[in-house]
């Protein structure tokens, strides 16, 4: 776990600087929620190592415009200390030639590891039994979005293991085992949480905690685009998906990794999945607009509500 300061109670926020000199990797940090925490460590001083495949002038197969350049400059100018790293987290020798130049770099010292890549949208084929869907997509899914988070964690959690102290975070989607619509999909976000799970039990003795931690619905770059809406005007698109009212941005999520990453007893959440709904209620932080969106109280209402208007037409 990392030692650091309280949390600051304007906001919640963590007070510039407190994770000032501490060194963290968050692979996926492109965009969306990756993008959102990247920013938030900045926000608290911390150095940030931002991976993904997607650079200036060479960006990925997803066809999105968002760079991991323009993640680290952000960090940057937050306060932090963004570096952009390229790297393809299917790929092991570019995950262990990551790690390697991190301890050349930092003399060995590694506080947080966020594992944030995914890369499965363009992959995903809702509505489709499993059996009807593209097994190359399927495995395809769960290579960017499982066999990443194991890699990129084999190569990262031995410098946390050297200096006895570190903190792993698992982003996925939901907290529960409930299915999620899609088979594929679904083994991929749960498949996350037992990797927390897995990696918490065999790290419990060494200092250092691994967890799961998810958004509710976010409003990424890509969300905003799919309903033709802005951040500034997001709520426009809530008359096409009544459920969009309840979403919230990636800093939010944001703010829940560096309230984790100050907290030195987050040891006792090892193997936990967590939300941002319910750290945001423990640790005080809202999102950028003061709120406090709750997407799993929302979402029971939200459902107890239609259900009771179908009642009712019946």
């Amino acid at each position: 776990m990392l030692n650091n300061s309280s949390l600051s109670p304007l906001g919640g926020q963590a007070p510039d600087d407190s994770l000032r000199g501490k060194i963290a990797v968050v692979a996926g940090a492109t965009r969306g929620a990756g993008r959102g925490i990247a920013l938030a460590l900045g926000s608290a001083g911390a150095t940030v190592y931002c991976t993904g495949r997607s650079v200036r002038g060479a960006t990925s197969d997803l066809g999105r415009v968002e760079t991991i350049d323009e993640t680290a400059e952000g960090v940057t100018a937050r306060g932090g200390i963004g570096i952009a790293v390229q790297v393809d987290h299917t790929s092991e020798a570019q995950v262990k030639a990551l790690f390697e130049r991190i301890s050349r770099e930092q003399n060995g010292s590694l506080d947080l590891l966020v594992n944030d890549v995914w890369g499965g949208d363009s992959l995903s084929e809702w509505g489709i039994p499993f059996w009807e869907q593209s097994l190359d997509k399927g495995l395809k899914m769960l290579e960017r979005a499982v066999f990443t988070h194991i890699i990129t964690s084999r190569y990262g959690v031995p410098l946390m293991v050297r200096q006895r102290r570190g903190l792993v975070i698992e982003i996925t989607d939901g907290k529960t085992l409930d299915y999620r619509g899609n088979f594929f999909y679904d083994l991929a976000k749960t498949t996350v949480i037992r990797l927390a799970v897995a990696m918490a039990a065999e790290l419990r003795d060494r200092g250092v905690t691994a967890l799961a931690l998810t958004p509710g619905f976010l409003r990424s770059e890509a969300v905003l685009d799919h309903f033709g809406v802005t951040e500034s005007n997001w709520r426009d698109a809530v008359a096409k998906d009544p459920y969009f009212a309840g979403s919230e941005t990636p800093h939010y999520i944001g703010r829940a990794v560096v309230a984790l990453a100050c907290d030195p007893g987050v040891g006792g959440k090892g193997g936990q999945a967590l939300a941002t709904w319910d750290l945001a209620r423990e640790y005080g932080f809202t999102d950028v607009d003061g709120t406090q969106p709750d997407w799993a109280t929302f979402f029971r209402d939200r459902q107890q509500q239609e259900k009771g208007q179908e009642q009712a037409r019946s």
